[in-house]
């Protein structure tokens, strides 16, 4: 990472057994001189498959809040976050109603098609973002984690979107998105594991789930300020306003 990106706190990876890819967003700067803070937000894959050990560390950093971005069907098919800890609410809210199909996975290998599906989950899921959003902004909502099956595309554009809305320079944004790439490998592997009889399925995925081109996130936050001028003309057009200055006061301090 940059040295503008680096400030000493917590591990920004969280160790867990049943999950590969649950990370910290704090130590994040900002425009104005401000940072995100540690342990009070997280972005995580798939969390179905969590042990009791895992639950227990979610439980150490004190998540309140479970917010899912996957489809209905995956929540069907796969299960959902359940934990017996007393405070811990679960929200569904997803990016989008469908997943492209496994015939669409070599396409992901072009930076301009996943930028069009980042922006595609942004309009289709705005219900959805201004939901996430309004809920963060409650320091009482906090610390949360959102995740989806793999941790990388929609919980990559949840993840920009409120970096962006706390003010978190594009080329950080992008290097918070770059990290997701050393864990695909092993997320591919548990799919193969968890889908034994369906390989042939899982491989024409693959390149789906092993593309983390850099290029796919600063295509969509330009593609941001195309349509909305600033990350402050999202929130003018989504109407989060004033969730967006509660967010700031609950997740950033001075650096």
């Amino acid at each position: 990472m940059k040295e503008q990106s680096i400030s000493t706190g917590p591990s920004r990876h969280v160790e867990l057994q049943g999950c590969c890819n649950f990370r910290d967003l704090g130590g994040y700067p900002t425009a104005d001189g401000h940072r995100t803070r540690w342990r009070r937000l997280f972005r995580a894959d798939g969390l179905t498959q969590l042990t009791e050990e895992d639950l227990a560390s979610l439980a150490e950093l004190g998540v309140r809040n479970v917010i899912d971005l996957r489809t209905d069907i995956e929540v069907e098919s796969r299960g959902r976050f359940t934990s017996e800890a007393e405070g811990v609410v679960y929200h569904h809210l997803p990016l989008t109603d469908t997943l492209p199909g496994a015939e669409q996975g070599a396409a992901w290998d072009d930076t301009g098609f996943v930028t069009g599906r980042y922006l595609s989950m942004l309009r289709d899921g705005t219900s959805s973002v201004t939901t996430a959003v309004a809920l963060l902004s409650d320091p009482a909502s906090l610390p949360a984690v959102f995740h989806c099956s793999v941790g990388k595309d929609r919980t990559g554009v949840l993840a920009a979107v409120v970096l962006g809305l706390l003010g978190v320079p594009d080329e950080v944004i992008v290097e918070d998105y770059a990290l997701s790439a050393a864990a695909m490998a092993q997320v591919l592997e548990r799919l193969e594991l968890e889908f034994p009889d369906s390989q042939e399925i899982v491989q024409q995925y693959a390149p789906a789930i092993l593309s983390v081109e850099p290029a796919s996130m600063t295509g969509f936050l330009a593609g941001v300020r195309q349509h909305y001028g600033s990350f402050e003309g999202l929130a003018t057009g989504l109407g989060i306003e004033e969730p967006v200055q509660r967010l700031r006061a609950a997740l950033l301090e001075p650096a």
